[in-house]
């Protein structure tokens, strides 16, 4: 099932052939390993002059290392080029001139991005000698996004990069541009060579910009096919932080094209009700503050930072706060998330004091209890973004952390003094929260004092490994006592430690935390995993790099799995974010044929392998129930074995799309529940009721 689902959460690491048919394992090579032949074999070669520099002109630099420019050359680098030609189009929104933009996925998965922007030049760029469109389209870091004379005063994107590297990485591209009365055209092929000039083909009363572009299969190696749902999702998403913009988003490829229509008066205050669409708030209002202050650039000239924050509180316990500069997510945070964290705690301290919320000798109210159950959407445009962090997605501008706190502090102190009896509403659900956090801190103080939050003292349960060595250790969860008891018989000592669980754990998304630190399983991961629990969760400190989840394939090892996860979102987020978590896969069938076994992973495997023995009808089989079902050998051979074993690597690519999911399945509300259910349900195979 998780192989099947588009939302985000899991991706699947590796191909299904029944386990005779498993490629070999890679192997790391060092040097150390290597004999002294093969050591001179992979030495550079010593001579180092002028005639080993490589000079790669125009494009070709971005086609020799297309992950430097658009992170990935797999699915997500594929719908990277999108992202970047609807980026130009929002620009032009940003910049006062654009209404529309549509997308459409066509047959042949060619994608065509229109937007009714000014257009791009068509005149001669005196610098280059050529167009304003062939220059935008194949000179690297040209465009009208920098310094002062620019066509942007605020752009995303990869600021001027980003036609030219779409340009570079597709089979053949086409640019219509509508400007000055007139339709120009041209075609670009083989990576970007232009095949012929700028053109003159007909007159017009419009203007704006249309690219259709054909990504290209040599560089695109693991796909070229476009999801719907992911340019949908992110062109919804785009719609909500540009408040007006009309977004239209076709799939083509159908026999009945499917088309949906994003437009939000509201932006993101109607972002906000979406994301807490299935959840209870506890007033309908949505708390907005927006503003600009001026800042100087480095140039000395004077621009603007305009900046906006929709908040809304729900009863739930998780706090979701999403930010964004200039329309780039910024999953790191960063200056624009830190004055709003400044603003919240001010004006909350002082209005629960001023108004004995809090009584003199109790400590201030926390971030965290302030946050508790708010659901939060921070979006700054900036005319010269500074982005920093791992993945270059945190914001670094330390100017912009003075003007969120100053307009935010200012307009939500107004609300509270406006709107008495909703501020009374959010003041007691924050004081609950800091009476829970106190009771949550005395139950960890609890489980210190029981080991359960320490390095030193691991649970009784865990069957641990001998190696110390986190980068190769592996703990597996294992689902039940008798699955346990064959993984610990089956496993590598070596590196594979086994934690059996004893039923399902506790749904941590409806749950307070003193409830969660008292649970027993919970407490025996936190004890084996080694890295603390949120907010004091350290990754670094982690005694395995692979966390495996192995349930059985019914209904029960799937609650158990999305429980399991669930906690992991909730408690140990980085642990999804960095790759450490993943979901075993045991195989459904095993077929004994002429004294070999075969074990295949679902039905379509099965009918391939008959087909290649050919099995005679009624040839019998086994279908596994359980883990349970498996000796010490089975287990080892089909799901443990590192040369035979299929894992699933849980990961998080869209965390506003996670939360959802979580809140869905886990929450208190059923009616998410279903309609999930009823959307996923084609995509179900070999369920066990």
């Amino acid at each position: 099932m998780e192989e099947e689902r588009k939302d985000g959460v899991v991706e699947n690491t590796s191909t299904e052939t029944p386990a005779e048919q498993q490629p070999a394992p890679q192997v790391e090579v060092t040097v150390s390993e290597m004999n002294e032949e093969e050591v001179l074999l992979e030495k550079a070669d010593a001579k180092y002059d002028a005639g080993n520099i490589q000079v790669l002109e125009g494009l070709e630099a971005v086609r020799k290392r297309p992950g430097m420019y658009i992170g990935t050359t797999s699915s997500a680098g594929l719908h990277h080029l999108v992202w970047e030609i609807v980026d130009n189009a929002i620009d032009e929104a940003l910049a006062g001139y654009c209404t529309d933009v549509s997308v459409t996925i066509n047959t042949g998965n060619t994608i065509t991005v229109v937007g009714n922007g000014r257009g791009i030049p068509v005149d001669m760029v005196q610098k280059s000698g050529l167009s304003g469109v062939e220059t935008v389209y194949t000179v690297l870091h040209a465009g009208g996004k920098f310094g002062e004379g620019g066509g942007y005063k605020v752009s995303g994107g990869l600021h001027g990069v980003g036609a030219s590297v779409v340009n570079a990485l597709s089979e053949w591209l086409e640019v219509e541009v509508h400007k000055n009365g007139g339709i120009y055209k041209m075609r670009f092929e083989n990576g970007g060579h232009p095949t012929g000039r700028l053109q003159l083909v007909g007159k017009c009363n419009d203007t704006g910009t249309i690219v259709t572009f054909k990504p290209d299969p040599t560089i695109f190696v693991e796909t070229t096919t476009y999801d719907y749902q992911t340019i949908r999702d992110r062109l919804r998403q785009v719609a909500y932080l540009n408040r007006g913009i009309t977004i239209v988003v076709t799939d083509a490829r159908e026999e009945q094209p499917v088309t949906e229509t994003f437009c939000y008066k509201g932006g993101i205050k109607e972002y906000v009700q979406y994301i807490n669409h299935n959840k209870t708030p506890l007033f309908e209002e949505v708390i907005y503050c927006e503003g600009s202050e001026p800042i100087t650039l480095a140039s000395g000239s004077t621009s603007h930072v305009y900046a906006e924050v929709a908040m809304q509180y729900n009863d739930g316990y998780s706090k979701n706060v999403y930010s964004f500069c200039n329309n780039v997510h910024t999953h790191e945070g960063g200056t624009h998330e830190e004055g709003l964290r400044l603003a919240l705690v001010r004006v909350v301290n002082a209005y629960a004091r001023d108004n004995k919320f809090l009584k003199e000798n109790e400590d201030n109210l926390t971030y965290d209890d302030v946050t508790e159950g708010l659901t939060a959407i921070v979006s700054v445009k900036h005319p010269n973004p500074q982005f920093e962090g791992q993945t270059k997605t945190k914001l670094g501008n330390f100017e912009v952390r003075k003007i969120l706190s100053s307009i935010v502090g200012d307009q939500l102190n107004r609300f509270f003094m406006e709107n008495p009896k909703l501020a009374k509403v959010i003041m007691e659900k924050i004081v609950m929260a800091a009476n829970a956090r106190l009771a949550a801190r005395q139950a960890r103080d609890n489980m210190r004092r029981k080991g359960g939050l320490e390095l030193t003292t691991l649970p009784g349960k865990l069957a641990d490994c001998s190696s110390k060595d986190p980068t190769k250790c592996e703990l597996y969860i294992v689902e039940g006592n008798s699955a346990g008891g064959s993984a610990k018989n089956g496993r590598d000592r070596e590196t594979q430690a086994i934690l059996p669980l004893r039923g399902k754990i506790l749904n941590v998304e409806k749950a307070q935390a003193k409830r969660i630190f008292a649970n027993a399983e919970i407490g025996n991961m936190i004890q084996a995993i080694g890295g603390g629990i949120d907010p004091e969760f350290d990754v670094s400190k982690i005694r395995y790099h692979k966390i495996v989840i192995m349930t059985d394939a019914d209904v029960d090892g799937s609650h158990i799995r999305i429980l399991l996860l669930t906690f992991f979102y909730r408690f140990m987020r980085p642990l999804i974010e960095q790759g450490y978590v993943y979901i075993a896969q045991p195989p459904l069938y095993k077929v004994d044929y002429h004294g070999k076994q075969y074990y295949c992973y679902n039905d379509d495997q099965l009918e391939v392998l008959k087909k290649q023995l050919n099995l005679k009808p009624g040839y019998p089989f086994q279908r596994y129930k359980g883990l349970g079902e498996m000796d010490a050998e089975q287990l080892w051979e089909t799901t443990m074995d590192p040369k035979n074993r299929k894992m699933l690597r849980v990961t998080l690519n869209d965390a506003i799309a996670a939360e959802q999911i979580f809140t869905d399945l886990m929450g208190d509300n059923v009616e998410p529940r279903k309609e999930f259910i009823h959307e996923n349900a084609k995509y179900v195979k070999n369920l066990d009721v």
